[in-house]
């Protein structure tokens, strides 16, 4: 299980050296959804184009980690980083490039049975000029 949480830390990192940094990047196991995890985003360059960071996403998973991993996932979220329930969870979970494992909670109101948290912190905020 803990290998699956390497490959997805490793894309991170490959990820926000293109992209920019994420707020949130973490792996989670839904109680009703077993066996699939759920990719759960947030990032500023993310939640402006949604459909663009999944088929993004998408690619990089297959070019990456194969397409195995792809078949793994359920589905790939993508959540605005100045969400108020994203910012919740980035202070209760802060870790940026790690792997914080997270059992038997209840995450953004969904049963979570599983969970990898890869980076959970807040965004940068712009320095007034």
């Amino acid at each position: 299980m803990n290998d699956i949480a390497e490959k997805f830390a490793s894309l991170e990192a490959v990820v926000s050296k293109e992209r920019g940094d994420f707020s949130l990047f973490a792996l989670f196991l839904r109680e009703d959804a077993p066996d699939r995890w759920d990719l759960l985003v947030a990032a500023p360059w993310a939640s402006q184009k949604r459909d663009e960071t999944v088929e993004y996403l998408v690619n990089e998973i297959k070019s990456h980690l194969g397409p195995q991993e792809l078949i793994n996932l359920s589905r790939i979220l993508v959540v605005e980083p100045h969400d108020p329930k994203v910012q919740e969870f980035t202070k209760a979970f802060p870790v940026e490039h790690g792997r914080l494992e997270v059992w038997d909670s209840i995450i953004f109101g969904l049963p979570i049975r599983h969970g990898f948290i890869i980076t959970a912190k807040s965004p940068e905020v712009p320095v007034a000029k």
